[in-house]
């Protein structure tokens, strides 16, 4: 297969170095680079799709655009990117850069403009070339803290612009120093005669030698298996940066002969939640390290793994040793090498009781759709959904709860991952009326953690989809959601406030809130405050980056005056409570800080002797006007 984009580059699918366009793109800030993050550390459902740029730990550094273009999308979001811009350059690439701050001014005010027509602060928005043009080094944006970020830097991603596949922005040739080699911690072996979830690994401890990685207590690993396969926990780093990084490949060689690869580069969003299969799931999820597996699972269609000669799982159909050379990389070329031997012996006793978690029950396969069918309750697997073997586990208890609908229904495990969304139905233990129907959720619970989803009535069954495994119950929610009050009185004072803080809440969960400005009418005489004599409405900017508050920081849509303030806050089966108050804005200034008072340490205790002694000297002193008074005036 061929890969080609624009004028720049084309290379083998397999080619160890993609020939990118080196000095093409421009950092995107005036630091000198680092990185937080690269492209391929490990995240929960997702590979890391980028760098994350370094930013000193502060925000409102000035954001350039890397390359000539033009803006060709934004969007600005509560969580993941928060506020993010997409450039699209005339070589067939796009950069994206995310967690950012306010747009440059032009920018800006047309996006608050086009939050006010649609009365959204959460937006997304294309543009034609010649809205937005830049060239390479124009101040974009600033830096931020905004979305799924953890703390100040800027995401940076390249990528396909016709297939969105994101390339791995250290091929660019940006001015970041690496000899560091990754670093290899562990060696874990797997039976492949049947599914990694069924089994807990077989570890090997390693060490590093001036040659290379070895295993530390014996040069060769014996086992009764026939089919087995690897994988690996490391990391890389790079010399400016103290961050454990993500490794860029892994290759394993048995007898030199390569089997499979793994590299991360050309990797879409629609693949990302891939890294699941990637990684040993279970074992993460019970609180081990990152395990990276040297084969492909059955269900795993993602474009990670390159099969050189198979999917990387060994058969050992011999008792001979064989020579197994593993090669882990990173961007620059550094690599690592943990090499040793393996051979099958047939006499060695087996303990499967320690070591395996047998499946009696029904199982869900991979490559095929799968699906529960019981009076109550199923479930519905699509084609690309199970990435190995994994049980049904199937289980049903009554309903709890005084808006529980239905039984609780547990299915799978969620030790064990999904790719796509299991669609799953129950149906109701008590009855519903049609309008009712419309006000149904669907709570799934797993250890301590809790996902909603607003469900749909169709046919008698209650229905919503799901990307765990876990225990499902339905609920009917005729509970509106509560929010706060901004203030204390019959009229609110916010002259000395600079912001309106929302806290809204739900018994489920909270979908949006509207908050809307009514002016109250004014003359010689002062504002008239009645419902008849409200100005035209208008729709205030609340913005919901992180967390459950809402926050409106005062702009030229609150000037001075007396308004009415009303607010609108909808759960997510549109259950609605509408709060008004009225409130008012004037000239503030502050009162000067009030001065210290500096007390005059009391003196220790006396006999009356020495008191009636000092008594008479202070007296004195005063008299004689040689002693000034420390009192403060």
């Amino acid at each position: 297969m061929l890969l080609t984009m624009g004028l720049f580059y084309s290379l083998p699918a397999y080619a160890q170095t993609p020939n990118y366009p080196k000095n093409y793109f421009r950092w995107p800030v005036d630091i000198a680079p680092q990185i937080q993050a690269n492209m391929g550390e490990l995240r929960n459902n997702h590979w890391h799709m980028g760098l994350d740029v370094r930013t000193n730990a502060k925000e409102n550094y000035a954001v350039f655009a890397a390359a000539q273009g033009y803006i060709a999308a934004i969007g600005v979001r509560p969580g993941s990117f928060g506020r993010f811009i997409v450039i699209n350059h005339p070589n067939g690439l796009s950069t994206l850069y995310a967690h950012l701050n306010d747009f440059y001014p032009k920018l800006e005010q047309y996006v608050r403009s086009e939050q006010s027509k649609t009365e959204s602060w959460a937006i997304e928005l294309t543009f034609s070339p010649n809205q937005f043009p830049v060239v390479k080094g124009d101040f974009i944006a600033y830096s931020g803290n905004t979305g799924g970020s953890q703390g100040p830097h800027v995401h940076f991603e390249i990528f396909d612009t016709k297939t969105e596949k994101r390339l791995n922005p250290l091929l660019f040739g940006f001015s970041l120093t690496d000899n560091i080699a990754p670093t290899i911690f562990k060696l874990a072996m797997y039976d492949r005669s049947k599914s990694v979830y069924e089994q807990k690994p077989d570890f090997f401890s390693i060490k590093k030698t001036d040659s290379g990685y070895i295993l530390s207590k014996k040069t060769e690993i014996r086992t009764h298996l026939t089919k087995i396969s690897f994988a690996i926990q490391a990391v890389d780093r790079m010399n400016s940066s103290g961050s454990d990084d993500g490794i860029y490949s892994a290759q394993i060689n048995v007898d030199n002969l390569p089997l499979v690869k793994f590299v991360i580069d050309s990797i879409s969003y629609a693949e990302t939640r891939y890294m699941n299969a990637q990684i040993d799931y279970k074992y993460q999820y019970n609180g081990g390290g990152w395990l990276q597996h040297l084969s492909r699972m059955p269900g795993d269609f993602g474009g990670a793994y390159k099969e050189l000669a198979g999917d990387g799982v060994i058969n050992l159909n011999d008792t001979v040793p064989h020579f197994v050379s593993i090669k882990v990389a990173d961007a620059y070329g550094n690599a690592s090498h943990l090499d040793f031997m393996i051979r099958h012996d047939d006499s060695l006793k087996v303990d499967e009781d320690d070591n395996d978690e047998h499946y009696h029950n029904e199982v869900f396969a991979p490559a095929k759709e799968n699906k529960v069918q019981k009076s109550s309750f199923e479930a519905q697997l699509p084609f690309y959904c199970i990435y190995d073997t994994v049980p049904v586990w199937y289980a049903q208890t009554g309903s709890a709860g005084y808006n529980a609908v239905s039984d609780a229904f547990s299915i799978g495990d969620a030790v064990c991952p999904v790719q796509d969304a299991i669609k799953v139905s129950v149906k109701n233990s008590r009855s519903i009326t049609d309008d009712q129907q419309s006000n149904l959720v669907i709570v799934r619970k797993e250890r301590k953690k809790t996902e909603i989803k607003k469900a749909i009535w169709e046919n008698g069954w209650i229905s919503a989809e799901f990307r765990d495994f876990g225990n499902y119950q339905a609920f009917l929610d005729l509970t509106p959601p509560a929010i706060n009050t901004p203030g204390k009185g019959d009229t609110i004072n916010l002259s000395a406030a600079s912001r309106i803080v929302f806290t809204p809440t739900d018994n489920y969960k909270v979908k949006d809130l509207k908050v809307y400005l009514y002016a109250c009418a004014s003359d010689s005489n002062g504002y008239h405050c009645n419902e008849d004599a409200l100005g035209e409405k208008r729709w205030l900017r609340f913005t919901n980056d992180k967390g459950r508050n809402w926050i409106y920081h005062f702009d030229e849509n609150l000037p001075f005056g007396v308004y009415k303030l009303q607010a609108i806050v909808t759960d997510l089966v549109d259950n609605t409570t509408t709060r008004s108050w009225w409130i008012k804005r004037s000239k503030y200034t502050p009162p000067p800080p009030k001065k210290k008072i500096t007390k005059k340490p009391e003196g220790k205790k006396t006999t009356d002797t020495k008191k009636k002694s000092s008594d008479n000297k202070k007296t004195s002193t005063k008299k004689t006007g040689t002693k000034k008074s420390t009192k403060k005036k």
